[in-house]
């Protein structure tokens, strides 16, 4: 559709204001601002539709806009715009001093569309509605709890205070499995390495004393000619191994068995579980405390968690809720919470602080997750030096075992 600029007179204080909107004739455009409050008293048509001006963009403009927003940003977006609000910055004026100094050319973007949608009478968090790859459903609530209750400024610290709790929880975790992973990976190196380049060496010396070999020898001389010979098969294996976990991941079954395996999975498992439920437990709390009904709540913090198995239970809280059940039931009939997390919860209900207990609760599974994970190297330890002795022990009986009987047969001889 054409793009029209407008000015015009605010109903309540006849203060001018101007903009751009899309619409089919002038007409429409007229009614949109009269249904928003504002009188126009000029309407120009200044071309064609925002799609066709994308159309009209180098290249390299089209890639700059469809960068994608860093959680970092969004964060210093949060700050910044509680700093201006609470100093008594217009909402708008704040808009467009952020977008001046951003860096991001999607994120100006965002910032313009917000400034638009603004002056078209939208409220934020309907404008914010419009970039769901930015801003989560619970940050949306957030800000229309905000707007509902007048305290946006308090809103974006809080969530400023939330994106900044889930950063450090994604990193912390992100290290807890990056350990183990980092030590599967080399031992899988280490024995790729020794089946193509060590033992085939060996075999070389074996065949030249044409003896009888043992059968550890045989089987590690056998599996090392399988890799030597059927690498490209191997390969292609490993590659569409990876490729169908993928694709199963992507399906609902297969994402929702995954994520509870995830919980499963030895050392880190416990420390994943932990992390959810801290961002579980903090955003429900977060979402409490600004007076979003308990359902509304329950269903947003559902929406952004990033485990679909996490986010069954969650919606099965919100189901015994809607039934008139208790918290305290709805979770205990999850299974994934502790009798001292219950315990809280219980007494939270009964005093009515239930986002204070919640916050509790965050705090305590923060507080383990960090002691897990100073731990990890102490618990992988073990297990890891028990698989490089076992490895150290195939090889040697392998192939250092057989070349010490050769060396006593020829000095026998």
């Amino acid at each position: 559709m054409p793009v029209f600029s407008y000015k015009g007179r605010s109903n309540r204080g006849g203060e001018l204001v101007q903009g751009s909107l899309e619409g089919a004739d002038s007409g429409v455009i007229a009614d949109q601002l009269l249904n928003t409050g504002i009188t126009p008293t000029e309407i120009k048509l200044t071309g064609g539709s925002r799609a066709t001006k994308v159309q009209g963009q180098t290249l390299w403009q089209r890639l700059s806009q469809n960068r994608t927003v860093d959680p970092l940003e969004l964060m210093l977006f949060s700050r910044q715009m509680y700093t201006l609000l609470k100093s008594g910055v217009p909402i708008m004026r704040a808009l467009a001093g952020l977008q001046e100094s951003s860096q991001n050319p999607a994120f100006t973007a965002m910032l313009q569309d917000l400034r638009e949608s603004l002056d078209s009478g939208r409220e934020l968090s309907t404008a914010m509605r419009r970039h769901p790859k930015i801003f989560s459903p619970f940050y949306v609530s957030m800000v229309q709890v905000g707007e509902m209750t007048g305290m946006l400024d308090q809103t974006f610290l809080r969530l400023y205070e939330h994106l900044e709790f889930e950063k450090d929880m994604r990193e912390r975790i992100k290290g807890a499995v990056r350990y183990p992973m980092f030590v599967v990976i080399a031992m899988a190196i280490a024995i790729v390495i020794v089946n193509i380049f060590v033992i085939p060496a060996f075999a070389k010396v074996f065949a030249g004393f044409h003896a009888e070999l043992p059968l550890m020898t045989k089987i590690l001389m056998g599996f090392s000619d399988f890799m030597v010979t059927s690498w490209p098969l191997l390969l292609a294996m490993l590659i569409g191994a990876v490729v169908a976990f993928r694709a199963w991941i992507n399906t609902v079954d297969g994402r929702y068995k995954w994520d509870r395996y995830k919980f499963k999975l030895p050392i880190a498992g416990k420390i994943i579980l932990k992390g959810t439920l801290a961002r579980f437990a903090r955003s429900l709390a977060l979402s409490f405390k600004s007076g979003i009904p308990i359902v509304q709540g329950l269903n947003t913090v559902g929406m952004v968690v990033d485990n679909e198995y996490m986010r069954s239970k969650i919606e099965q809280m919100r189901d015994g809720v809607e039934r008139g059940e208790s918290i305290l039931r709805t979770a205990h009939a999850t299974g994934v919470f502790n009798p001292v997390v219950l315990q809280m919860i219980a007494v939270g209900e009964e005093t009515g602080d239930l986002d204070g207990l919640m916050f509790e609760v965050a705090g305590m599974y923060e507080r383990e997750v960090e002691y897990e994970v100073k731990t990890l190297s102490a618990q992988i330890e073990p297990i890891m030096i028990v698989a490089l002795g076992a490895l150290v022990l195939v090889l040697a009986l392998g192939i250092f075992l057989p070349m010490w009987d050769l060396g006593k047969a020829a000095l026998g001889k």
